[in-house]
């Protein structure tokens, strides 16, 4: 009996033994600082990614405003132009010519019905009908020549 409680105080003594080997060694404490590091690289890292969105959210705001400027400024000289010399040449006044581009432009791009390759509803692997065989003379030549 006297062995057991021997054997049993000697496996305690080891894992006691082992556990305050393995806190107090240096690799614990340095392993420690690493893991510190990596997440103030990680906090740091998260925060300059988030200083990017802002900076770039920022600056989409303030081109936005600048192209409405721009527009403003644009629409005033034309006006301008307009009221000032209003016996000058459609050809001449620079800004009659870009609000003309401008219209024509916005024709072009509105466009009432989809492209003809446009397919209503699935196709190909996504359809549930069967695929129908075209046949044609210059599909039976090449059935016969093969």
């Amino acid at each position: 009996m006297i062995w057991m409680y021997t054997l049993g105080g000697l496996v305690v003594g080891v894992i006691i033994g082992v556990v305050a080997t393995k806190l107090s060694s240096p690799d614990h404490k340095k392993q420690k600082a690493t893991y510190k590091e990596l997440e103030t690289a990680k906090f740091a890292l998260e925060q300059q990614r988030q200083e990017l969105v802002d900076h770039f959210a920022q600056a989409a705001e303030m081109l936005d405003v600048l192209g409405k400027d721009y527009s403003k400024l644009y629409q005033h000289m034309a006006k301008t132009s307009a009221e000032l010399l209003p016996n000058l040449p459609a050809q001449d006044n620079p800004f009659d010519k870009k609000l003309a581009k401008a219209d024509n432009r916005d024709d072009e791009n509105a466009v009432s019905e989809p492209p003809k390759d446009y397919a209503n509803g699935a196709t190909g692997l996504f359809s549930m009908q069967q695929a129908i065989p075209v046949s044609s003379p210059d599909t039976q030549t090449v059935r016969e020549s093969a």
